[in-house]
């Protein structure tokens, strides 16, 4: 059984106590040949700081730390170059520009006391000018730069007046790079956004973004064939474990992580975190949210003009609708997908279409339990969801579909009367019971397509399906007819379990279910 690093994030450390390491030096060592300066972003949890301490290890010299690794057949010289890495997630939380300007300047210190540094060397920048100049000249050696979460900082301030002063300290703090190019052998800058979208790198035009390249989108996070092949006994022992198969046990590992895409390429990726959480704990569970879903993340998503977690997924747009500057506010789509809660799920080469949602059981069930306050205006501890999860549980066990339409009636009851929201409508009521019964981890479908039209809602249970139509001001009969003349139970007629057709009407005065009916 292998010793699995959850918390750890640094490559010397891994290496050196005994924990699994699934071997990406091939790959890394190539993104140094690409380009001397090189950008990658990823969604958080996903091995960013690995990967910054792996290079750090590597342009050090370290070969002693490589060994049995991919990178041993590829590299010959192990050159020794110096090396100034930069963890800006350590910078996070400041209060004004000041503290930002001491914290970058804290991180330079130890590079300080190796380099010196001059009198009138006051900012960041100044001092990161510095001390490439001096270890250039002092080694003979071209720098090497790494900058971890390099948008650390500015991700508690997106909207707020400090925002404009951060930025401007970031961008002062990273114009060196440009003017140091000649004494510099490599950078390499990860985050979460791309590098163009938080106006911080305006005279960094010389970046090469690897974040959506085929051939480093498995740079971060586990392949299929890693997972089997470097821990496949360790799967075994899970599944023996939890009185599982081997095979049960990876079905439900991909359920849960699997899913991410980071090219065209569409290579499967699993979650790093989760899987090592999983393995560690012996648990299949829900890890990647334990750190909560970002207070900026949701404070920009509660700005946005539309909000409704059924249009994620499935949804067909060109890269310039998901890669949208961060902080523009005008779509989720952006801040979705590059915080990781969305991801590629198809491409159309002949009309470069993509097709975006959500990756998988993990993100979705977890994300939309994140996002029933906001749509809500409720406490995710409510009376009404509580209720509401006791009778779907209870739903699932016995069917009972009157107790299920109450409970959702008693759901709706607590909704604040004076809750603004735009659209309050019969997409809004879809909108909000889809995102709950999803928390719950219900196998529930929005505009279920058919060969006539969508469904509404269908909702797919142990002992049967449920196939619903919802109005708005208009009788409950309308609903049914609609199911029946456009065929929608038609497609769950094979499926072997018994299939319901359900009208559910709606009242704009009542703000509830008036009436409802099945078949």
């Amino acid at each position: 059984m292998h010793r699995f690093p959850v918390g750890v994030q640094t490559f010397e450390r891994l290496r050196k106590d005994g924990f699994i390491y699934i071997d990406k030096t091939d790959i890394i060592w190539r993104s140094t040949k690409i380009s001397p300066f090189v950008f990658l972003s990823r969604p958080r949890r996903f091995g960013k700081s690995l990967l910054t301490t792996t290079l750090d290890a590597y342009f050090k010299g370290q070969r002693e730390l490589f060994e049995g690794l991919k990178i041993m057949d590829l590299e010959k010289e192990w050159l020794q170059y110096p090396v100034i890495h930069v963890d800006l997630s350590l910078a996070k939380n400041k209060t004004s520009a000041d503290e930002l300007q001491r914290a970058i300047a804290l991180q330079l210190k130890p590079y300080i006391s190796i380099y010196g540094k001059e009198e009138d060397e006051e900012s960041a920048g100044e001092l990161l000018t510095g001390l490439i100049r001096r270890a250039y000249e002092q080694t003979g050696r071209q720098v090497v730069v790494l900058i971890d979460e390099y948008d650390a900082p500015l991700f508690d301030v997106l909207g707020k007046e400090q925002q404009t002063e951060y930025r401007r300290v970031l961008q002062e703090f990273y114009q060196p790079l440009k003017a140091s190019e000649a004494m510099i052998r490599f950078c390499f800058i990860t985050g979460i956004t791309k590098f163009s979208q938080l106006s911080i790198f305006s005279t960094l035009n010389n970046l090469t973004n690897i974040s959506m390249h085929p051939d480093f989108e498995c740079i971060c996070g586990f392949t299929e064939e890693e997972l089997t092949t470097q821990m496949g006994p360790d799967i075994e022992m899970l599944a023996q474990k939890r009185g599982k198969t081997y095979q049960q046990t990876l079905d439900e590992l991909k359920q849960m992580y699997d899913g991410y895409h980071f090219s065209k390429g569409m290579t499967d990726i699993y979650n790093p975190f989760s899987v090592m959480k999983a393995m560690q704990l012996a648990e299949i569970d829900k890890y990647w949210f334990e750190s909560a879903t970002p207070s900026a993340l949701i404070s920009m998503l509660r700005r946005m003009p539309t909000l409704n977690m059924a249009e994620m997924e499935n949804r067909r747009c060109p890269d310039t609708a998901f890669d949208l500057p961060f902080d523009s506010y005008q779509s989720p789509l952006p801040v979705l997908y590059q915080s990781g809660y969305i991801t590629i799920k198809d491409y159309q080469d002949s009309r470069q279409i993509y097709t975006l949602g959500f990756p998988n059981y993990e993100v979705r069930t977890g994300f939309a339990d994140a996002l029933y306050q906001i749509v809500s205006g409720t406490q995710p501890d409510d009376l009404g969801r509580s209720v509401f999860l006791d009778a779907y549980y209870d739903f699932r066990d016995t069917d009972d579909l009157p107790a299920f339409i109450e409970a959702i009636k008693t759901f709706f009851a607590g909704v604040p009367y004076d809750w603004e929201h735009d659209n309050r409508n019969e997409h809004y009521y879809h909108a909000l019971l889809y995102t709950l019964l999803t928390a719950f981890g219900a196998d529930i479908r929005v505009e279920d397509p058919t060969a006539k039209g969508r469904c509404d809602i269908t909702l797919k249970m142990p002992r049967g399906i449920y196939v619903m139509e919802l109005k708005y001001d208009h009788p409950v009969e309308e609903a049914l007819e609609q199911i029946e003349t456009k065929g929608y139970a038609e497609k769950y007629r094979l499926d072997g379990r018994p299939v319901t057709k359900v009208g559910i009407s709606f009242s704009s005065k009542e703000r509830n279910i008036t009436d409802w009916k099945s078949l």
